[in-house]
């Protein structure tokens, strides 16, 4: 596995609950597909713990971007979340990877129909960014769902791009919120849900990311409703 050393450039809180962090990789040949993800080492931690300093994220931000990339991750009090947001800003990490195999596939005619709770909206991020950037072909359409508004991370530019680029269909819900201002769909993603948004269940290629409850759930739901198994791809993000 190639490793790299790279420097955390920034980072800022984004929703309730979440970070991102940038990482400079001015200089380097670091490439990497949407979709994919690395391993992310504290060299010196501040403080260690059972769960280690070692952490997989999925880069958030599009491969296009030569000089950085973006990750980022709910935040937990754990010794690696807890050096992450106090280390120094120009701290070098050691990133092993890229990694995965959650990548678009190839053929525009299938459509790509993306199911993400909480964190896992980051690998689909970059995915709909390079998409909007490149203007790809291929129709994309995003569940993600959160507990509320203010945990839903990256919705500004996932509306941004769904303006930008017609093959974005964006539909975000909440579970745990009864917000007057939220104009989007509400409770969990759901047989009925999916019905309103994919009439032809058969035909696209899913992808599902976030806690391992929900990727099960969907997978069953679209396998019981006759989707052949090599038309879904899934992560699960346990612990974050």
């Amino acid at each position: 596995m190639t490793e790299h050393f790279f420097p955390l450039k920034d980072r800022k809180e984004i929703a309730e609950g979440t970070m991102a962090f940038w990482f400079d990789t001015s200089g380097s040949d670091f490439t990497f597909e949407a979709g994919q993800n690395a391993d992310f080492t504290l060299i010196e931690p501040p403080k260690t713990d059972a769960e280690g300093n070692v952490r997989t994220f999925s880069f958030a931000s599009s491969p296009s971007h030569r000089d950085f990339f973006m990750v980022a991750t709910r935040m937990r009090p754990t010794a690696f979340k807890d050096g992450l947001r106090s280390v120094r800003l120009g701290t070098k990490l050691k990133i092993e990877g890229p990694n995965g195999n959650m990548v678009l596939h190839e053929d525009p005619s299938k459509p790509a129909v993306l199911f993400a709770a909480g964190i896992g909206i980051t690998p689909f991020r970059g995915m709909l960014e390079l998409a909007t950037e490149q203007m790809l072909p291929h129709q994309f359409t995003l569940f993600y769902s959160n507990r509320t508004p203010a945990m839903t991370a990256f919705l500004n530019d996932l509306e941004a791009w769904s303006k930008r680029n017609p093959n974005i269909q964006l539909v975000p819900t909440i579970t745990d919120s009864t917000d007057p201002d939220w104009r989007y769909e509400t409770g969990r993603v759901d047989e009925a849900m999916v019905a309103r948004h994919v009439p032809d269940l058969k035909r696209p290629v899913y992808y599902l990311a976030g806690p391992p409850g929900m990727v099960t759930a969907v997978k069953k739901l679209l396998l019981d409703r006759g989707v052949s198994r090599d038309n879904v791809r899934f992560e699960t993000f346990s612990g974050y």
